[in-house]
């Protein structure tokens, strides 16, 4: 049985430099948990905010980052009789208590102890990952190892973004912000699912080019347009439906002006910061509703991965390296000229 590991350890906050490839001790599958042998992990722009300090700041040091995982079942604990050893399991990030009212009614996002792989706990930037039982599901069919570890955290996000929150209906028109993101990747693909319009936002041609092999209807590049007179030009003057954000303070302003009489902005983070001012007014005289997100239900990731399986939606990789230049892809991530997923691989 294997008693050490690699693992990128983050032994202080800072910049990329802080992360440092390592031998550490293996952690082990306990009652209810299994152990996965790591063979991808996914950036996601937490993993920077985790390591500046900008999100939990107060999390015990030295910490493990990476919250999308893909790999093989390799030890199963006390209780666990339904997984063997080598199935292929892509890590379902969020974990929560199991038995309040919350989770047991199926919002287990919303559980008061409900935590992130990866934030909250270690994650996969290592060559073996412990998790509950209940947090791994199986690799959609035909994807492999890089593919899957693109699928967990912002699939489920973008989910419960626009079909949980927005409710979004046929007949809406949505805009995606910052779509060549992770998260809006998944939300542009899910909103053309659920038979809207999309209208997709970026600041570089092209992202906007894969927004629409995506399936975005219309395109605005905001680095050289305004996106609120765009979007009223593209709508007849009307605004959108539905907003789906995570650009943060640069563009809140001209998003909810962008939205119609009694539209709805739905945020689920802020990379260009927090501090965004809301013109109260906007809010209530056009009766707008600005909805936070974050995470999605365990049991949707299910049906996300049957999606994929159908080829109705799809992983998409901005880049890989292998797990020892975790500290590069960091400061590619921090360029923002991703188009989806960065991922590690861990041979």
């Amino acid at each position: 049985m294997t008693d050490t590991m690699r693992a990128v350890v983050m032994r202080q906050r800072g910049g990329p430099d802080v992360l440092a490839l390592q031998d550490v001790p293996a952690p082990h599958a306990g009652p209810g948990e299994v152990r996965v042998r790591v063979r991808a992990v996914a950036l996601n722009h937490l993993d920077l905010w985790v390591r500046s300090g900008a999100a939990s700041p107060k999390l015990p040091l030295p910490h493990v980052l990476g919250s999308d995982v893909a790999g093989e079942i390799d030890e199963t604990g006390p209780g666990v009789t339904d997984l063997a050893p080598g199935a292929r399991v892509m890590v379902n990030p969020g974990v929560s208590c199991g038995h309040c009212e919350r989770c047991l009614t199926g919002h287990d996002n919303l559980c008061r102890r409900y935590g992130i792989i990866g934030e909250h706990r270690m994650g996969g930037y290592a060559d073996f990952l412990v998790v509950p039982r209940a947090n791994v599901v199986p690799v959609p069919r035909g994807l492999d190892f890089v593919q899957a570890a693109a699928v967990p955290l912002s699939s489920l996000t973008a989910w419960q973004m626009v079909f949980d929150r927005a409710e979004v209906k046929p007949w809406h028109t949505v805009l995606v912000m910052a779509a060549a993101s992770g998260v809006s990747t998944w939300a542009i693909q899910f909103a053309r699912l659920a038979g809207a319009r999309v209208i997709a936002a970026a600041g570089d041609d092209a992202k906007l080019d894969l927004a629409r092999e995506l399936g975005a209807h219309e395109t605005i590049n905001y680095r050289r347009e305004d996106h609120t007179a765009r979007v009223r030009e593209l709508t007849g003057g009307e605004g959108v439906d539905v907003a789906l954000d995570h650009t943060g303070a640069d563009f809140w302003q001209g998003t909810l002006r962008a939205l119609k009489w009694g539209g709805t902005l739905v945020t689920c983070g802020a990379t260009s910061g927090y501090e965004a001012v809301t013109p109260l007014a906007q809010v209530f005289y056009r009766q707008l509703s600005v909805l936070g997100s974050t995470m999605g239900r365990k049991g949707d990731l299910f049906r996300i991965a049957r999606l994929v399986e159908e080829g109705r939606v799809r992983p998409v990789v901005s880049g890989v390296r292998p797990l020892a230049e975790a500290a590069l892809a960091h400061e590619d991530m921090a360029r923002r000229d991703v188009f989806g997923k960065l991922v590690l691989t861990v041979d």
